[in-house]
């Protein structure tokens, strides 16, 4: 027996040959611990499929199953000045929106885009968390305005899917001011008479649950949802009580009037199709296509030639 080609040669092999197994082909839940599958957790919309736990999802991604074929087209929306107060904390301003493009791959934390739902062409906004907690600077401003504009050009509702940690402090006053702007920027869909449906996700807090996060037609929220203006840690240690179990979760504001619905996100399409549907007062969406007539001719005269 030759122990070098029978044994040392195969274990040197499959050293060398042995493949390195990529870091992100699995996912942990934070509720349940569970580990998930990359792809099967994407084909679940990034939804646990062993609890339910709604896990962060980008808007591109959400864009992609929220459209009809997954196509949607950009909205341009005016570049603010990057820096306007030359701020500086452990970082440069500057430096941590570099860091936050080179990570999420997006230009700030919100896109704005126009397509069709169901059929119904709409426009729709959604925050990236990812990108420095989905704060509201002047960007997300004038995305919330060019959308608003954009829908009343084109008569279509705005669906907006938050997902904030609050203002940007690096931007001070500034930010602050979004408030009243996107509050003016909502006001004229509601002139207009176009219907605004608002989707807060997990989670929506600060300055944007104070102004556009709060002001829609219908308000949605995906289960399990933290929405407040100050958290819960904050409030407990202001008040020195302790908070009821599920306290500004979605539940809890849905059984205290602040919500209209709780949806998961699966379903959350075809209820806002037909919400949407409802406002505009249009017949229900259709649900699958028909083939065109010539097809439908084939078909019918496929079986009379095979009769013959």
């Amino acid at each position: 027996m030759n122990w070098i080609s029978n044994y040392v040669r195969p274990r040197i092999n499959s050293i060398f040959s042995r493949r390195e197994v990529p870091e992100n082909l699995w996912s942990k839940c934070d509720e349940c611990g569970q580990m998930l599958f990359h792809r099967e957790l994407a084909e679940n919309l990034n939804v646990c499929p062993n609890c339910g736990h709604h896990m962060a999802i980008k808007p591109r991604e959400r864009f992609a199953a929220f459209f009809d074929g997954g196509i949607f087209t950009e909205v341009r929306v005016p570049e603010p000045i990057q820096d306007p107060l030359q701020f500086r904390d452990q970082k440069k301003y500057v430096d941590r929106i570099k860091e936050a493009r080179r990570t999420t791959g997006e230009k700030e934390a919100m896109l704005v885009a126009e397509g069709e739902v169901g059929r119904t062409p709409i426009i729709a906004v959604a925050q990236d968390f990812s990108y420095m907690a989905g704060s509201m600077g002047m960007y997300v401003g004038n995305a919330i305005i060019a959308a608003a504009e954009r829908a009343v050009e084109l008569r279509r509702p705005l669906v907006l899917f938050s997902a904030a940690g609050g203002a940007r402090m690096q931007e001070g006053i500034l930010s602050l001011m979004q408030m009243p702007r996107t509050t003016v920027a909502v006001q004229m869909l509601k002139e207009a008479g176009l219907p605004y449906i608002v989707v807060l996700t997990h989670p929506t807090t600060g300055g944007v649950t104070a102004s556009y996060a709060m002001l829609g037609d219908v308000q949605i929220a995906e289960p399990g949802a933290l929405i407040c203006f100050a958290g819960p840690r904050v409030i407990e240690q202001t008040i020195r009580e302790t908070l009821p179990e599920g306290f500004q979760r979605a539940e809890y504001l849905l059984d205290h009037g602040m919500l209209d619905r709780v949806t998961p996100r699966g379903k959350l399409k075809d209820e806002i199709v037909t919400i949407l549907r409802m406002l505009l007062r249009e017949p229900p969406a259709v649900m699958a296509d028909l083939p065109p007539p010539a097809q439908v001719a084939s078909v019918i005269e496929a079986p009379a030639a095979a009769a013959e």
